[in-house]
């Protein structure tokens, strides 16, 4: 297993230096963490229509959230991003220093007045380990699982008020640890994470979905919107990926400007269970699209 980078060392700099290993057994891992829009419910949807393992020169993962896929397919050349750099400081503990990060988040207690201590907490002043476990127990025991930043870049989901949450899923972890071992992982704008992308590999866009209507909006997942513009560049780079011959999948919601910018592509229609919704006749079963352009 690699070892853990120095504190003294930036994320940016232990993305670097990491290099993945050749790893070509899997581990039944599944995601560390509750995404709003994650995949692991539609895991057996999507399934029919990944390309074989051995088929896939390398796997791209630009939007990681909960990586239900990237834990699904398990490539021996992975390269995960996101541009939620407490996202990917958190999959690289997991990757890099399990043991030191399950420690630190059994200290963590479900209690609604010490949630909002470790909620205002600056997360500049922890630790890359004190760092993930907050994040994971934030997600643990905030309402709905919903990570939702300010525009400040602040955490303000609020507290869920559950009886009984699994704060520190040891073995969830440790299975996680060993399935991380193949994959790159790297803070990145989703264009430049598939830049050296070529025929033969597979991308899987997980991006924040167009909204439905004007009241459906939920993109906060960091300080910065994903708005109609980005749905536009993101288009541009899955054509992009197209031309250079590369197998790409991409989910998103059945809004017309999606169904506009993808329509040449084929469109599979799957039935999602919208778990997380700040209100509670919000939730249920609706359709999503899965672009495929093979």
């Amino acid at each position: 297993m690699p070892k853990s980078p120095t504190s003294k060392r930036t994320l940016k700099e232990a993305s670097i230096a990491y290099v993945a290993p050749t790893i070509t057994l899997t581990t039944r891992a599944k995601p560390v963490i509750k995404w709003a829009g994650g995949k692991a419910q539609l895991i057996s949807a999507f399934a029919p229509y990944f390309p074989n393992r051995d088929e896939i020169h390398h796997y791209y993962e630009p939007f990681i959230g909960g990586a239900a896929v990237f834990f699904y397919l398990q490539h021996p050349r992975s390269f995960l991003s996101d541009s939620n750099t407490e996202l990917i400081e958190l999959y690289q503990t997991v990757r890099d220093n399990v043991d030191g990060m399950i420690n630190a988040l059994k200290k963590h207690r479900n209690d609604e007045a010490y949630f909002y201590k470790v909620r205002a907490q600056a997360a500049g002043q922890l630790t890359p380990v004190e760092r993930a476990a907050r994040f994971i127990y934030l997600n643990k025991t905030c309402y709905n699982g919903l990570y939702r930043v300010n525009s400040q870049g602040q955490f303000n989901a609020p507290f869920g008020n559950y009886k009984n949450p699994n704060l520190c899923d040891e073995p969830g972890l440790q299975a996680a640890n060993l399935a991380l071992q193949m994959a790159d992982l790297n803070v990145s704008d989703f264009e430049a994470a598939v830049a050296k992308a070529v025929a033969g590999d597979l991308v899987y866009f997980d991006p924040p979905y167009q909204p439905l209507s004007k009241t459906s909006s939920f993109t906060s997942y960091t300080a910065t919107r994903f708005d109609d513009a980005e749905q536009r560049r993101l288009a541009n780079v899955y054509r992009e990926l197209d031309r250079r011959g590369c197998r790409v999948m991409l989910s998103n919601s059945n809004a017309p400007l999606i169904r506009e910018l993808y329509g040449d592509f084929r469109l599979v229609e799957v039935l999602a269970n919208r778990a997380i919704n700040s209100k509670a006749d919000g939730r249920g079963k609706i359709v999503e699209l899965l672009i495929i352009n093979y």
